[in-house]
């Protein structure tokens, strides 16, 4: 069947979200194409899966109406900029859009934070974030390129869960005075990238999170209570054994705004706080 014309989606590093976003455009008609470096995720719903490297972006890309980045960079920067940014010159899409991450902003100690807020990561992610969104940026000036940015907040959903952890015992509530994070479900991401796809705006940057900054510790509390499971014992933040990328994300604390998304999309949350979220993974298992 020939792909349906301005309905065809490139979702290079196609991973948990864009599995999410594949979902709801595949009812709708929409021709999915996607990018993995895995073997064992050639086998994806609704999407039709390539190994990279070792497949040729162009034809791919000169068959997309919409392109969607979702590789997280590495050192050596974003894996797929330089291959792909060529190829963008020519397959002129009419919207392009980088998955990237709230970290850009850095610690704000609990304060809040917008799209205007001046970028200052904390963390080595997020500097290679923010240089690989300014890397972008830069790509699109120059050849006028639809870029839209996605900065995503804490990623939870079927199967990113607490409750498996709850329930084997293996939560914990790690206490931080003042920490706290925001968060959002990856059916509410689905949604607006959605939205933004339907209604282009060359440019924009968008914070992706629901309405209820929280500490983690009641997270995993509220979590216990509905499993009608023990609370887990809180521990202070200096006895936790953490590896350094967990601790990386509590050297981080602030509140994320979203009106951006509310009144330039039209997006109403499915889940606007973690609560509606986790009640709705539990009445799904």
């Amino acid at each position: 069947m020939p792909d349906a014309p301005g309905k065809t989606l490139l979702s290079l590093g196609h991973g948990y979200s864009a599995r999410a976003l594949a979902a709801r455009l595949a009812p709708a008609g929409w021709t999915i194409i996607g990018t993995t470096r895995s073997e064992s995720k050639l086998q994806a719903p609704h999407a039709e899966m390539h190994l990279w490297p070792g497949t040729n972006l162009a034809p791919l890309a000169a068959r997309a109406s919409h392109i969607l980045l979702n590789a997280a960079p590495t050192e050596e920067g974003d894996p797929f900029l330089p291959e792909i940014g060529s190829i963008l010159a020519e397959s002129a899409p009419v919207w392009l859009g980088y998955l990237s991450t709230t970290g850009v902003y850095g610690d704000h100690a609990g304060g809040w934070v917008d799209e205007q807020t001046p970028l200052s990561p904390s963390t080595r992610r997020g500097e290679m974030r923010t240089q690989a969104e300014a890397a972008w940026q830069a790509l699109a000036a120059t050849h006028d390129l639809p870029l839209h940015i996605f900065r995503l907040a804490g990623i939870y959903g079927p199967g990113r869960g607490p409750f498996a952890k709850v329930r084997a015992g293996k939560a914990r509530r790690i206490i931080k005075p003042g920490q706290v994070f925001s968060r959002i479900h990856v059916e509410d991401i689905a949604q607006v990238l959605a939205a933004s796809m339907a209604r282009p705006d060359p440019g924009a940057v968008y914070n992706l999170c629901d309405d209820d900054p929280a500490p983690p510790q009641d997270v995993i509390e509220h979590a216990a209570n509905l499993l009608g499971l023990p609370v887990p014992p809180a521990i202070s933040i200096e006895d936790a054994e953490l590896s350094p990328m967990a601790r990386s994300f509590y050297a981080e604390s602030k509140r994320v705004r979203n009106d951006r998304i509310k009144r330039d999309l039209g997006i109403e949350l499915l889940y606007p706080t973690y609560r509606d979220g986790l009640r709705a993974l539990l009445e799904r298992e």
